[in-house]
């Protein structure tokens, strides 16, 4: 069973900041999304939607000033990421057989996290998490979506998303996952590449 890219993940120190630079490097202006109060946590989002790629989106994720400490580390290394401009951090991937993928990962010596059950107003899915809030190594973070898709709602951008490489994730992970359309070589440093056809032409960003 493959997965598939589900959404990329822009770390912003404010929202403010972060669809400035979505404005600036992209050329197109991001939706309101909403609060995430388990994680305190706020965002705003762009469907990136493609052929290659579909029910993808971008989202722009910063901690929310507003909201109460969580009691817990927060996803994607928000807390230990350092002040400066956004940038993507990291890539989520969608699969239908979340605890298949989990197993499968941990036998190959990658630790995906745990499953974690989450909601942003009608929206519901469960995530793999690891308690201390890293990133799961060179494997992207699982989702598995208990509602519909926030991609279906999501008006066309503008933006598609047209190639993903991840480099640095071992052949036997790799294996496991099967993640539709992602190229990459298995050794040297973890990195994120895309590339997405925007109003102002091809871009590619990198973690």
């Amino acid at each position: 069973m493959t997965t598939e890219i589900d959404h990329l993940i822009v770390a912003a120190d404010t929202l403010e900041a972060g669809a400035a630079w979505c404005e600036a490097t992209l050329g197109v202006s991001p939706l309101p999304g909403g609060q995430h109060a388990l994680m305190g946590t706020h965002n705003r989002l762009l469907n990136l939607s493609s052929p290659a790629f579909p029910a993808c989106y971008l989202e722009i994720i910063a901690i929310d000033p507003a909201a109460p400490p969580p009691g817990r580390a927060r996803w994607f290394g928000l807390d230990q990421r350092p002040a400066g401009a956004p940038a993507l951090v990291h890539v989520v991937a969608r699969s239908r057989l979340l605890d298949m993928h989990r197993w499968g990962l941990i036998n190959k010596g990658i630790d995906p996290g745990v499953p974690v059950a989450a909601s942003r107003g009608d929206l519901r899915w469960q995530i793999l998490l690891r308690p201390d809030g890293q990133l799961p190594g060179a494997a992207p973070t699982l989702i598995q979506w208990d509602s519909p898709h926030p991609a279906e709602r999501l008006p066309d951008s503008g933006l598609r998303l047209q190639s993903v490489v991840l480099d640095g994730l071992a052949a036997p992970a790799r294996e496991v996952l099967r993640l539709r359309g992602v190229k990459g070589e298995p050794g040297g440093a973890v990195r994120w590449t895309v590339t997405l056809d925007t109003p102002l032409g091809p871009r590619t960003l990198q973690s």
